[in-house]
Order: structure tokens, then sequence, then C-alpha cells
């Protein structure tokens, strides 16, 4: 039996390479493609993949809480990170996420399929070339990250703080997360007053550094 995969990445260009190479194989058969997280999680719910190969930087709804939805709403449904990203922040926060594997983009063939195999054999697939940023991280974790800002968000907040960052008014937010203005109204001002920032231009300054969104994704 095949291993079932969706393909999340908001470059159409990109998905169609990835679902090229995955095709060759007759281990893996691509169902669905998403380009933005939000769309990743609804499909991952509605079709019930085996596998979610999952980029980070998304409009709309970023990798890492794509990844945290669909390891609550969909715990049968795994998740391996595809990123351009090696910094030890993307592959902590994507792994801490739920996410069982993570590979940068300018991996093999032979490697993507591989992770593909171990994850959906419940194994866990980290790859080589981020291994030693990883290990790092967590050494220095216990004096660095501990308080970090982002951890004291909830993920309504930050899924808003996302979204203000994209530039999308208190109205938009409101229509996409399907609650009421007054709502995100309050919910921007928490994240104000965490954060203990007052602007828009800071909010998606911190956005952008903490990997919530890379805007020009």
């Amino acid at each position: 039996m095949k291993i079932k995969v969706i393909l999340a990445d908001d470059h159409g260009i990109v998905r169609a390479g990835l679902k090229a190479l995955l095709e060759t194989s007759n281990d893996v058969a691509v169902i669905a493609e998403a380009e933005n997280g939000r769309e990743t999680v609804s499909l991952a719910r509605q079709l019930e993949p085996d596998i979610v190969v999952m980029d980070i930087a998304m409009p709309d709804m970023n990798g890492v809480d794509a990844t945290r939805k669909i390891t609550k709403l969909a715990p049968g449904v795994k998740v391996l990170a595809l990123s351009s990203h090696s910094d030890g922040k993307y592959v902590r926060g994507m792994l801490e996420a739920g996410a069982r594997g993570y590979l940068v983009k300018n991996s093999a063939l032979e490697e993507l399929l591989t992770a593909i195999t171990n994850v959906s054999a419940g194994r866990i697939y980290v790859s080589p070339s981020v291994t030693n940023v990883l290990v790092e991280g967590f050494l220095q974790r216990a004096t660095i990250d501990a308080e970090s800002d982002a951890l004291a968000l909830s993920t309504r907040e930050r899924e808003v703080l996302q979204l203000v960052a994209e530039g999308k008014s208190s109205a938009q937010i409101a229509d996409i997360l399907s609650l009421s203005e007054r709502t995100i109204e309050t919910h921007r001002k928490r994240i104000m007053d965490k954060l203990d920032l007052r602007t828009v231009a800071e909010l998606t300054k911190y956005a952008i550094r903490e990997g919530l969104t890379s805007i020009n994704s």
C-alpha cells in the first residue's frame, strides 16, 4: 500500500517539483496540495493522509501553527517539515509543535523518500545537515529560550499576530477566524500587552523575528 502524502508549500513550482519527484517512487502517492497552513489543516482532517510534507513560511497560517493544529485535530496524521530554514529556532519550533521529521529543501530525493518512509513507520527523522544545530540549541535552551515571549502567547493569539503582521485588518481577521471584530481587538490588545509592543510595525518585526511569518514567503 502506498504512503499517502499531502504537499503544503505556498510556491506552486515547489509543489509541482516535489510531486514529480515523489511520484517516481512506487511507494508514495501525492493525494493533495495546499498553499497555506489553514488549507493544510482542513485537508489533513478531510483526507487523513499518512504524511503531510510541510513548509514553515506560509501565509495565513505558518507551518508551525498548522502542525500544532494537525497534531491536535488529526493525531493519526504525521508531519514532516521541509523548509529552506536550517536555523535551530525553526527546527525546534516544528518538532515541539509535533512534527516527526525535519529536512532542508536542498536535500536529495533519496533523503526525502527515506524521511517519508521513516516517519510513516513511526520513527523520527532529522536531516543530518541540521542535527548539530538542533543539539546545540537544546543545550543552550535552558538559559536562552525558557522565557521566550512567543511561548507566552496562546495559539489563538499567535494566529491573530501572524494575520496582523501580514496586513489584515481586524474585520478581515474576524472573518478568517469566524470571530467577532471586538474579540479580535481584545486579542490584539492582549498581544501588545504581553509583548510590550504598541504599533503594528513593532508587531510585524516581532512576528518575523520569531518565525511566525516571513511576509514575502
